[in-house]
């Protein structure tokens, strides 16, 4: 049922084909009214042709068998107003303006199925999407969170990037990760990291023992030689925010540091202390145990403070002249937001940098710590 709401909700609206259908139904007439009023060796009756044409390209097979038919019967109009239906010349023109409208209204039929499949395939991906990618609470504790996902390419609502948030019993754990590539494999290595943070991020106590398992997880699946491209591998952001305790511990696993806000202030944290990405430990520090390799950095973060993780899809968007976006150099303008003022406003901001149009797609979470009892 939750495909089928999508599906109508995605389906290209007819209201504009409504208005397109002027063209045809226009030009039957023009060419009607002026053919019967030019001399009687001037033909414009094989011009009628291109209104199913036309209508063919906007309008499904019903409309286009209709435009059709009211352009052979313009024709017929054409023919007993000038000479008789039965002349050969006519005859020959009505005959090939319905053979046309056969065609067309065939093409207009195939059309249409293929808008039906790719309006179901886009339906069942947002579905899928808010399976894996599921939004995150806006309250957790003493934080108040904002998210965001934007897609490179309009009809493809699914990537390798990924966010999730899991309270414990002291406190709240944010991810925030990119999976390795494109497509199907991208996505599977992004549910595969989704779904071990979610089993044990309320388990395990230390942060270093909750980014082994996760590591331990892409490792497994690439080894069984599952669907997962080869050397698959997810940068990630792990962090632990306690509830009381104005700081945030994080372990960097080979991606972009998260931004602090603070007082119209951008600090980055950390960054230099990353370790390689989950799922390279072996190949990049093969004498390093995984646990151990995961260093664990801490900050402070005191109320009022807004921290912004992202992947790299936001920092290295570009403009008209190829210079990547500036994102620690933005962000001042943004300071005093709440969370979701703040993203809609770099997402506003990021798409027009980019010319509506980003290389590789982008996630974005707002974490704002707030006074106590708020």
């Amino acid at each position: 049922m939750e495909v089928r709401r999508r599906e109508r909700r995605l389906r290209p609206s007819r209201r504009g084909g409504r208005w397109l259908l002027c063209v045809p139904f226009g030009l039957i007439a023009a060419v009607t009214v002026v053919d019967v009023l030019v001399p009687p060796d001037v033909h414009l009756g094989p011009f009628l042709v291109a209104a199913p044409a036309v209508a063919a390209s906007f309008a499904g097979a019903r409309m286009t068998a209709f435009v059709g038919a009211v352009a052979v019967l313009a024709q017929s109009v054409v023919a007993l107003a000038r000479t008789s239906i039965t002349d050969l010349n006519h005859t020959y023109q009505i005959v090939a303006l319905v053979l046309i409208s056969v065609i067309v209204t065939f093409f207009a039929h195939l059309r249409e199925r293929d808008e039906g499949r790719v309006t179901r395939l886009r339906a069942v991906a947002h579905a899928a999407q808010s399976v894996v990618l599921r939004p995150l609470p806006q309250r957790a504790g003493p934080l108040r969170i904002a998210s965001e996902y934007l897609a490179a390419e309009e009809e493809a609502q699914m990537g390798g990037d990924l966010y999730a948030a899991a309270r414990t019993g002291r406190g709240t754990r944010l991810l925030i990760g990119d999976a390795r590539g494109k497509g199907l494999d991208a996505i599977s290595e992004a549910s595969l990291v989704l779904g071990a943070f979610r089993v044990t991020a309320g388990r395990e106590r230390e942060l270093p023992d909750l980014v082994a398992q996760l590591e331990a997880g892409v490792v497994a699946a690439d080894a069984e030689g599952s669907t997962l491209a080869d050397e698959a591998f997810v940068t990630a952001l792990v962090l632990d925010v306690p509830d009381d305790e104005p700081v945030v511990r994080l372990v960097n696993r080979g991606h972009p540091p998260p931004l602090l806000l603070r007082g119209g202030r951008v600090v980055p944290l950390g960054g230099t202390g990353a370790g390689p990405p989950l799922g390279l430990s072996d190949i990049l520090a093969p004498d390093t145990d995984a646990a151990a390799g995961a260093g664990v950095e801490t900050f402070p973060f005191r109320v009022g403070d807004v921290l912004l993780l992202y992947t790299d899809g936001v920092v290295e968007a570009r403009d008209h002249s190829r210079a990547f976006y500036p994102l620690a150099e933005r962000l001042p303008a943004w300071a005093g937001d709440d969370p979701p003022t703040l993203l809609a406003r770099l997402r506003a901001d990021l798409q027009a940098y980019a010319g509506g149009h980003l290389g590789d797609d982008a996630a974005l979470v707002a974490v704002e710590r707030l006074p106590p009892g708020t």
